[in-house]
């Protein structure tokens, strides 16, 4: 018996059973995946080290107490040696609720400082090309029967589902919930949904996916749209900011959400790449702004929520000549749970000294990243079929939640 529920509705126990190999359901996962690789050295910065300022002189993120920058430009503490880049400020609150923990010196075994090579190895969960064709989530999904039927189990957002959702579990794609739903007055939307129906009666393959997009349609239709008079906070007006605020809408209208994905791309910063202004601080302020408003908004949800933001790689140690930085391997990742035991950096800091530098002029991986999703889909997700997620790996879990 996996689940025992008691009804006091006519004063008499009922005993449910759940169907056969089924599991609890865990936590709804949304994953961010920042594509370009992005340059974490000045998002989470170590500005305990003084090699970071000798190897970017130009674009190195000054101390909290550096007294010859502008209050507003420097780094915001966070445990004497790392700090944000100020442009992290409005998600200083989940870090003090305790609900962020940050994982530096992360990554994969790849070091080919591909973005496409590691993009495609890193979702799929594997280390080369021989492993299996799907993604690390499918997997997931394929292997964890939660008897759930919603045909919003799981979603991307955007114009193709990410790499890491292939697989044998069906994924809704959808640039917005406005998009997706049936327009016209109530009349017209029932007669369109009928005629619809009638079309896709039949026993072949088209009709099968006809039923599935209404029945995506249907289950759509129960959202309700945040109207201007709202109290939701105050997402950034981009495509992240409004596909985080899509996810948001879906998760509390509790229609089977289990994974969604979202992208924000742009973070191959070779050249001009800025400090306080420019690429970079564009995409950190995108970023930022947004996981801050989802966080405020679903804050009633964050013992049931786990929000991981991961990158293909980091950047080079030190600043090229275009004032920019080029492809590196060390990266980042970000967890936002309620569930975490504590908020910190976590992970073994290798260090910037030229000695303790990876390859060209790379910050180490000291942590898989395997290791942080094998340990979400452990403890979080309730899917011990890690053999299965992320095969031919040995997992050493971090204890983070």
């Amino acid at each position: 018996m996996n689940e025992e529920h008691i009804s006091y509705a006519s004063r008499k126990p009922i005993l449910t059973f759940a169907p056969t190999k089924t599991a609890p359901r865990g936590d709804t996962l949304v994953v961010v995946f920042l594509r370009g690789a992005a340059d974490v050295l000045n998002m989470v910065v170590p500005h305990g080290e003084d090699e970071y300022y000798k190897l970017r002189p130009a674009l190195g993120i000054p101390r909290p107490d550096d007294n010859k920058a502008k209050a507003e430009e420097r780094a915001i503490d966070l445990d004497g040696f790392f700090g944000f880049h100020p442009l992290f400020k409005p998600f200083l609150p989940a870090w003090q609720e305790g609900h962020l923990g940050i994982i530096h010196a992360c990554g994969a075994p790849d070091d080919s400082h591909s973005h496409f090579k590691s993009q495609e190895l890193m979702e799929r969960g594997v280390e080369n090309e021989h492993g299996p064709a799907s993604g690390w989530i499918g997997r997931h999904l394929a292997t964890l029967n939660t008897n759930n039927p919603s045909p919003m189990r799981a979603i991307a957002l955007g114009e193709l589902p990410q790499r890491s959702l292939y697989g044998s579990t069906p994924v809704s794609t959808l640039r917005s919930i406005a998009d997706f739903q049936l327009r016209g007055n109530e009349t017209a939307v029932l007669q369109m949904q009928a005629a619809l129906s009638s079309l896709y009666s039949g026993n072949d393959s088209l009709s099968g996916l006809g039923r599935e997009t209404l029945s995506i349609l249907d289950t759509l239709e129960k959202i309700k749209p945040a109207t201007p008079n709202s109290q939701l906070p105050n997402y950034p007006d981009s495509t992240f900011g409004r596909g985080l605020r899509e996810i948001g809408s879906i998760i509390k209208a509790e229609i089977g959400l289990e994974v969604a994905a979202i992208d924000l791309d742009g973070w191959d910063t070779h050249f001009a790449q800025g400090v306080q202004s420019g690429q970079m601080p564009r995409l950190m302020q995108n970023l930022a702004d947004g996981l801050a408003a989802f966080h405020a908004e679903m804050i009633d949800h964050a013992d049931k929520l786990t929000v991981v933001v991961m990158t293909e790689f980091g950047r080079r140690a030190y600043e090229n000549a275009s004032l920019g930085t080029d492809h590196g391997h060390g990266g980042m990742m970000m967890l936002v749970s309620g569930k975490l035991k504590s908020t910190g950096v976590f992970g073994e800091w290798p260090g910037l000294a030229s000695h303790q530098l990876y390859g060209p002029g790379d910050l180490a991986v000291t942590t898989d990243y395997r290791d942080i999703l094998a340990e979400i889909c452990i403890k979080r997700l309730n899917n011990p079929a890690i053999d299965k997620i992320f095969p031919n790996y040995s997992v050493n879990m971090p204890g983070l939640f």
